[in-house]
């Protein structure tokens, strides 16, 4: 889990998953040509979208996943995944991910210099969740899991998050009650539905057919935000 840094503009200092947005860059006919494991018609069946073409939320989160935190889900033209355990390899992925938080390049034309594919083979869909009508900041949010690659951790960038590290579910959700842990709904959810599985291979046989397992439309909390403090950043307890 990562903690936003305090004074961004919404939620800040919570607690969450790793993320962004989809940027048009990520929906480009180039960037989808260049996903291993999933194509576009295959993904339009696994997710409902308005807007952007559903495979560009795999290409989203293959780029937001090494923006902020390093880890790099590629592999070549012959399926072989990128070996960062390689000096030479690390040393490419670094570029790779100093040149787009640079702007330098669209992410799709730095992998293709690498000689690199978007691979979105280990990603499951996991949940979608909406914000409410009355939030000022409105986003619909996809959620995935994903095994860490072999030979690669994660590391903590500060550009938007002020804390990085490894959590058991069940302890992050027992953090959250307690508390100890500000997070909004997809979080405490996400956590509580990982909780349930006594290991990665039990969780992973149930995401076998790579659909979302729950959501929220969170409509139903609406008076949920009226104890938020808008210009303070903090909830009314």
């Amino acid at each position: 889990m990562i903690r936003r840094n305090r004074g961004m503009k919404f939620l800040g200092g919570y607690y969450a998953f790793p993320g962004g947005k989809v940027d048009p860059a990520d929906a480009s006919p180039e960037a989808l040509a260049r996903c291993r494991g999933l194509d576009p018609a295959t993904a339009a069946t696994l997710l409902d979208a308005d807007g952007p073409p559903a495979l560009a939320y795999w290409v989203t989160a293959v780029r937001e996943l090494l923006e902020e935190s390093g880890v790099l889900l590629a592999c070549d033209a012959g399926g072989r995944s990128v070996d960062l355990a390689r000096p030479e390899v690390a040393a490419a992925a670094t570029r790779c991910r100093d040149a787009l938080m640079a702007s330098a390049a669209p992410f799709t034309d730095l992998l293709a210099r690498e000689g690199w594919l978007y691979d979105v083979r280990p990603l499951r869909y996991l949940s979608h969740f909406v914000t409410p009508r009355r939030s000022p900041i409105r986003f619909t949010a996809r959620f995935f899991l994903c095994p860490l690659p072999a030979g690669q951790a994660p590391r903590l960038y500060t550009e938007e998050t002020s804390e990085g590290f490894w959590i058991a579910p069940a302890e992050g959700y027992r953090r959250f009650q307690a508390q100890e842990m500000a997070m909004a709904e997809p979080a405490e959810y996400g956590l509580g539905y990982l909780a349930q599985f006594d290991s990665l291979e039990a969780l992973w046989a149930h995401h076998e057919d790579r659909r979302d397992k729950f959501g929220g439309t969170v409509h139903r909390i609406d008076t949920f935000w009226e104890k938020f403090d808008w210009k303070k950043l903090r909830w009314n307890q």
